[in-house]
């Protein structure tokens, strides 16, 4: 299926038939990619008195009970909410789902004792392209990063200079292979985050962060339609489903 979209005056065309997931599934046990410090996540037959919700176990429907947290175990997107103390719905403020973006991969370089993605380095990955969307893929990229345990390993994260560069060129959804654009452990600076929500400034409500995406080393760097949908949780932060189109030429 074809269709045509239209994004500043331009028109582009996509086939709707062949996506590109760059979501990571929630597993529910220990193969569930996770991160600060929490327990797997699990996904378990409810149970009540004698009756176990699973059709195996002699009821008529699997019933399971899920346990998990959107920013430890899944691909998630989260809003401004997520680091003020007002409240702000990721459901509320994510109202357009389809946007232009580009995807780039980059190799943090060695700062200090960490590796981080630098303003220069996304500077040249995204050269004059204006885009709503940039998805930021890292290497190496394995496909280890579907189940890695990232609690005290110091992943790589955005300098604050990158993030102010980003929300400086209106991009609006950043989404990026790690499990924050921020450092581990920053005693709570969140200096990525608070420069692309701009929180000392007019905040930008509308733009939002997607991490833990995964995106296969067959999918070429390049300009792309997101379809960026969360489920509809009244929460700072929501498990989401980014998907890939890539635009028909002419």
């Amino acid at each position: 299926m074809i269709a045509t979209i239209k994004n500043n005056d331009t028109n582009y065309r996509i086939d709707l038939s062949k996506p590109l997931d760059i979501s990571i599934p929630l597993f529910g046990n220990f193969t569930n990619v996770n991160a600060w410090y929490l327990d797997q996540p699990r996904i378990e037959p409810h149970t009540e008195g004698e009756f176990i919700g699973k059709v195996s176990e002699g009821a008529s429907t699997n019933f399971n009970d899920i346990w998990f947290n959107p920013h430890a175990h899944v691909t998630h997107t989260e809003c401004v909410g997520h680091i003020t103390e007002e409240f702000h719905s990721v459901n509320k403020n994510l109202n357009r789902f389809f946007f232009l973006a580009e995807l780039v991969t980059i190799a943090p370089e060695k700062y200090q004792n960490d590796f981080v993605i630098s303003r220069k380095q996304m500077q040249y990955a995204l050269g004059d392209k204006k885009r709503n969307a940039v998805v930021i893929r890292t290497i190496p990229n394995l496909k280890d990063k579907l189940s890695r345990q990232y609690s005290n390993t110091n992943p790589p994260y955005l300098l604050e200079q990158t993030a102010e560069f980003l929300a400086a060129r209106n991009v609006e959804h950043l989404l990026i292979d790690l499990p924050s654009v921020d450092k581990e452990k920053d005693n709570g600076a969140l200096l990525a985050h608070n420069a692309f929500w701009n929180t000392t400034g007019k905040i930008r409500k509308n733009a939002t962060i997607t991490e833990f995406v995964f995106v296969p080393n067959y999918i070429n760097d390049g300009t792309y339609f997101l379809n960026l949908q969360v489920a509809p949780f009244e929460n700072d932060a929501s498990p989401s489903r980014p998907v890939l189109y890539k635009i028909l030429e002419e």
